[in-house]
């Protein structure tokens, strides 16, 4: 939260990995920092072997489907962390998962792939986070393995069930044609047209979805920690862009 106030920011959405276990110390800080902290969360989903992950924002953080996901959540993670351990010994990098642990810090939640990729950093087998994910453990490399939570129809029914408004996150161009109907069939809310890695015409193509089937527009910095090459605060979307979006969640 300090480096969000630091960066100029006053609404910041905590979206986690499949757990909403850090809204209420971050939304007691944020009180103290002047930033609003919302409810949110990030639903990991599995569509053809390849992660789909969609936004809830505005969540009950006490909602029942949302803990008990995460418990679920929880365990599955830990499996599949030991699954690209192998994987990645498979290819003569080795890292144990308590190299994974330590990385991702005493008070850590749930384990996922940036803290991988922090202990590759430390391991000396990248040279950055960005690296890491970009040599090792991205969506396209073997040691990868998708979550297999749920599908991107119950993730958005997920949120739909825990009172939040669900954003199809950093959306693959390439999946959206086919998998759109169904999200919004199953209630979907919107899709993540602003972001780092959004280029112009991308940016454009998302906003036309949106107009043209209802939805609502978001945008996020995608931010995970430091390591990742920029500041809180160095990407921001303003209420221009995503009015229609805190009008929905009641702001």
């Amino acid at each position: 939260m300090r480096g969000a106030a630091e960066g100029g920011l006053d609404v910041l959405a905590l979206t986690d990995h499949d757990t909403i276990a850090g809204f209420p110390a971050a939304e007691r800080i944020g009180r103290e920092l002047n930033v609003q902290v919302l409810p949110g969360i990030e639903v990991s989903s599995t569509h053809r072997g390849r992660d789909v992950h969609v936004l809830g924002y505005f969540v009950d953080p006490e909602s029942s489907p949302l803990l008990k996901h995460a418990d679920r959540a929880l365990r599955r993670r830990e499996e599949r962390m030991r699954e690209m351990l192998v994987r990645l010994a498979d290819q003569g990098i080795a890292i144990e998962y308590a190299g994974v642990e330590e990385a991702a810090g005493p008070d850590h939640v749930v384990i996922g792939r940036p803290h991988l990729a922090k202990a590759l950093v430390a391991a000396g087998h990248a040279s950055s986070v960005p690296d890491a994910f970009n040599k090792l453990i991205g969506d396209d490399h073997p040691a990868f393995v998708p979550t297999h939570l749920l599908t991107p129809v119950e993730a958005v029914e997920l949120v739909e069930a825990a009172g939040g408004v669900s954003i199809w996150a950093h959306p693959p161009g390439d999946l959206v044609d086919s998998l759109l109907p169904d999200l919004i069939e199953a209630g979907l809310g919107g899709l993540e047209v602003y972001r780092p890695r959004h280029g112009k015409a991308e940016v454009l193509r998302y906003e036309n979805i949106c107009r043209s089937s209802g939805l609502l527009v978001s945008g996020g910095s995608d931010w995970h920690t430091p390591e990742g090459g920029y500041s809180l605060g160095d990407f921001f979307v303003t209420g221009d862009e995503v009015g229609e979006l805190l009008t929905v969640g009641g702001m």
